[in-house]
């Protein structure tokens, strides 16, 4: 593909850079519309926007690190070279709530409702950040003869050149695009704050564990599974507890 979408010698605009801006910014835009609706403050989404994504990219940027850590002890200044790709999202997003947790306790906002209306923006972005991902081959795929194969041919890819690869970079895209449109259209269902975050942590960790399969980059092995498919797992389990849950009484 084309990780360098514009080259100015000594300044490139890197493809995956720029879809990650882009994803941000939408993010930000559909979650004030999400709070808006829900009768929330919108002044928070920036705040917290800011703060998800600063310790997203440093949870995903930080498990990608230790995955690989004998290649980044050997080049330490690659593990600050983010916009070549590498980063894991399941640690980001386990980074991304325990801050965010904080920070809500830290604002006196009611966390479940704040929840429902992060989990459409966190899809929305994830849709935008993966074709990023594409364009700078990593989270490649196994090989594989199949018809919508992609071959990278560039050599500033990640991902192995000259080589029919499963595209698990867009299966991860699409597969964000169809959960995001099942939030929007079930956003009145749900009475009990929280679950339409739970529905998005029981659907994402789903399809994730999948397409795990289907990637042939490094990702660090527990027994038989990724270390992402163990990581997905725990956040399933969340998602059952916040779907099914009753809460007593709180005002949330």
């Amino acid at each position: 593909m084309h990780p360098i979408l514009i080259d100015f010698g000594p300044l490139a605009i890197h493809t995956y850079g720029l879809f990650i801006a882009v994803a941000f910014l939408l993010s930000i835009w559909w979650g004030i519309r999400e709070a808006r609706l829900a009768e929330l403050d919108t002044n928070v989404v920036p705040d917290l926007a800011l703060i998800i994504v600063i310790s997203a990219m440093l949870g995903a940027r930080l498990l990608h690190v230790l995955l690989e850590l004998p290649h980044f002890l050997e080049h330490p200044l690659e593990a600050f070279m983010i916009w070549r790709g590498g980063l894991v999202f399941s640690g980001g997003l386990f980074l991304a709530v325990a801050v965010s947790l904080w920070f809500m306790k830290r604002r006196h906002q009611p966390l479940f409702r704040w929840l429902d209306v992060a989990a459409p923006a966190i899809t929305l972005g994830q849709a935008i950040g993966r074709i990023g991902c594409f364009f700078a081959g990593c989270c490649y795929g196994l090989p594989t003869n199949a018809p919508w194969a992609v071959t990278f041919h560039d050599p500033a890819c990640l991902a192995p050149l000259n080589i029919p690869l499963h595209p698990t970079q867009l299966y991860h895209s699409v597969t964000a695009l169809v959960i995001f449109g099942i939030l929007v259209i079930s956003r009145k269902l749900f009475k009990t704050p929280g679950q339409r975050m739970g529905l998005y942590l029981v659907l994402y960790p789903a399809s994730r564990f999948v397409i795990e399969f289907y990637r042939d980059d490094y990702r660090g092995y527990a027994g038989p599974l990724s270390v992402t498919q163990v990581m997905v797992a725990v956040f399933f389990c969340v998602g059952l507890f916040l779907l099914f849950r009753k809460p007593k009484g709180e005002s949330v």
